[in-house]
């Protein structure tokens, strides 16, 4: 279990964490979301003591992360794919990690097949890796010493579709085995299709934490996007239903809720091929809360230029 208490880190006048305080649980993935800047990094950093908080605490599995012997051995972490000697090569960095845990060179050759880097990338050296080799080398390290818990930051970055599905696999089943994850990132989307609980991060201090489900109680809107095999048909159906109905797309807009056209299609034996809020989920419910941390703001509509008139009084 990973546990932080009150948690605060200021450099100077800024404050980078704010009285940050939550839980991360055994056999579950925990999503740490937030904008570029929010805090999440700095948390991390000292959850395993790259950082002295300025007050509060944290402890994994009970104990201060400096005063775990080997920690290796019980936390796999990775901040950085990038924080190793450019020098070495892929093996050459896990065999040395190896070394200091007192691990057999077996599990080398273990973590390599794990992680789909072959015979010839171990052999190269890292300045030579992609940002997605880097980040596969990454996950290896951290799981060298068969960890109960993993804290990885942004370890989807620079993987392709394919290394971002089996970084999801990899990661639900090391859960599923009992690990304790906690996973950040800026992208939602991926981590909602993996995260078992998120923590939503904004300036530094937690704007919202729970399950998915508990975090979109009562913001789904009232309209639905649907597609059927006879569109035609199900806009009659719902419109004698008392339903506003308009074309989106390649399908309908309907303004209800996606169950209500649910029970209308099947009522009818109108077959549909997708069904879904038309609300933003949690996406939106993300930028809503986070909003005064946006870089970006509603773009404007400029100013006409001035004509020669105008210029010339």
């Amino acid at each position: 279990m990973i546990t932080v208490e009150s948690l605060t880190r200021r450099y100077g006048a800024f404050t980078a964490v704010d009285d940050v305080s939550f839980v991360c649980q055994p056999g579950r993935v925990t999503g740490f979301l937030g904008p570029n800047g929010a805090g999440k990094t700095t948390t991390m950093r000292v959850m395993v003591g790259l950082t002295q908080p300025t007050s509060g605490r944290v402890t994994i599995g009970g104990h201060r992360y400096a005063d775990i012997p080997n920690p290796g051995r019980h936390v796999g972490v990775l901040l950085d794919a990038s924080a190793q000697h450019a020098g070495r090569t892929g093996r050459e960095i896990l065999t040395i990690g190896a070394e200091t845990m007192g691990l057999p060179k077996s599990r080398v050759d273990e973590m390599l097949r794990m992680v789909s880097l072959d015979d010839r990338e171990a052999k190269r050296r890292l300045k030579n890796y992609s940002l997605g080799m880097k980040q596969r080398l990454g996950i290896a390290h951290a799981l060298l010493g068969d960890p109960s818990v993993l804290i990885l930051d942004e370890p989807a970055n620079g993987l392709d579709p394919a290394g971002i599905r089996w970084m999801r696999g990899l990661l639900k089943d090391y859960a599923d085995r009992g690990g304790t994850v906690l996973l950040s990132s800026h992208l939602l989307h991926e981590v909602e299709q993996i995260a078992d609980e998120m923590i939503l991060i904004g300036r530094g201090r937690i704007v919202a934490s729970g399950t998915k489900e508990q975090l979109l109680a009562g913001t789904e809107t009232k309209a639905a996007h649907v597609t059927a095999l006879d569109n035609d048909l199900l806009a009659k159906a719902l419109q004698a239903k008392g339903v506003t109905v308009a074309a989106a797309g390649t399908g309908l807009r309907a303004e209800c809720a996606p169950v209500e056209v649910g029970r209308v299609a099947a009522e009818q034996a109108i077959v549909l091929t997708d069904l879904r809020s038309a609300g933003g989920g949690l996406e939106d419910l993300f930028l809503s809360l986070t909003e005064d941390t946006q870089r970006e703001a509603p773009a404007q509509t400029p100013s006409a230029p001035a004509t020669a008139e105008g210029t010339a009084r």
